[in-house]
């Protein structure tokens, strides 16, 4: 069973090096982070992640459902994965 414990800036890598997010812009310790399908213009998403030292695992729960993953033990392995 993959980790759940990441940074913030685990995940803020993981999904705008991977996952095609684009980092806009940054609100206190908060990355704000966009996602446009390519193709699908109805397919937009918008993630907040907290650059704390570890992500609590309610809210990396909360990331993963923003972020479109269906399955959140295999979010979080691909977040290992890649990190």
């Amino acid at each position: 069973m993959a980790r759940r414990t990441f940074s913030g800036r685990e995940v803020v890598k993981v999904l705008v090096n991977r996952g095609g997010f684009e980092w806009r812009r940054t609100a206190g310790d908060h990355a704000q982070l966009y996602y446009e399908h390519p193709t699908y213009e109805e397919d937009k998403r918008h993630v907040t992640v907290p650059l704390h030292d570890e992500v609590r695992k309610g809210t990396l729960r909360n990331i993963a459902e923003s972020g479109g993953a269906r399955d959140f033990d295999a979010f979080c392995a691909w977040i290992d994965r890649n990190s």
